[in-house]
Order: C-alpha cells, then structure tokens, then sequence
C-alpha cells in the first residue's frame, strides 16, 4: 500500500469497510519473546494489535502519518483483475483481536495504527 502513497495517489482499497488487522514489527517481535518466556503460555495467540481498523481508516492513517494526499480509491474489480483469489484477502478484511495475548500480559507499545505507522514509517527523532 505504501508506494501510491509516497506518489500522493493513496486511498481507500474497496469500499474501505473491511476490517484490517494489523501489528508493528516490534510488537510481534515483543509477543513472541513473552510468550517464548513464559512457558505457561501454550496454544495459539493472535499476533496483531489490540485495536483493528477499517481499511479505510489505516489508509487515512497512512495519509495522516506521511502527510500525503488520500483521494485515490482501488476499486475491488481492479484488485480483482489485477489479482484473482488473492484480492479477496483485501476486499473481505477480518477483525481479529489478540484477546488470549492480551490476557497472558503482553503490553503492547504500538497499540494504535497511528502510533505504529509513524515508527515505521518517519525517522526517529532525537
């Protein structure tokens, strides 16, 4: 999603409704390392953030953070021509909630899209 952004064609993919689950770098790095520490923790976890967007607000979000335009909608049938089975992935979207990592403690650093996207995305400041 990134490049039509850095060209200031970014925007919304579908009708932007989808749910869209998503997790910072370090944070997945940060939930395996605490589950990997506590041994009691056994079973499936959910490794994405405790606050899942629409995909339309995470491509605001990315707008926002880099302080591009946000105009440009995909619509699904050219995702669709463009990418077969595949463009479902990002024209249904879920909502998934990290309920059983949240429970077995994990506290996360990025837990907004925002705050998330601005650690990827911008240099650190000093």
């Amino acid at each position: 999603m990134l490049p039509p952004y850095l060209l200031g064609l970014g925007g919304p993919v579908g009708h932007g409704e989808q749910g869209f689950s998503w997790v910072q770098l370090d944070d997945i790095v940060g939930i395996i390392e605490h589950l990997l520490e506590h041994p009691e923790c056994q079973g499936t976890y959910n490794g994405t953030a405790p606050q899942p967007v629409s995909q339309a607000e995470f491509s605001r979000s990315i707008a926002k953070v880099l302080r591009k335009s946000h105009f440009m909608r995909v619509p699904g049938v050219v995702l669709k021509l463009a990418l077969g089975e595949l463009s479902s992935m990002l024209l249904t979207g879920q909502y998934v909630l990290p309920e059983r990592t949240l429970a077995a403690g994990y506290s996360f650093k990025y837990p907004t899209v925002e705050a998330a996207l601005r650690a990827c995305l911008l240099p650190p400041s000093d």
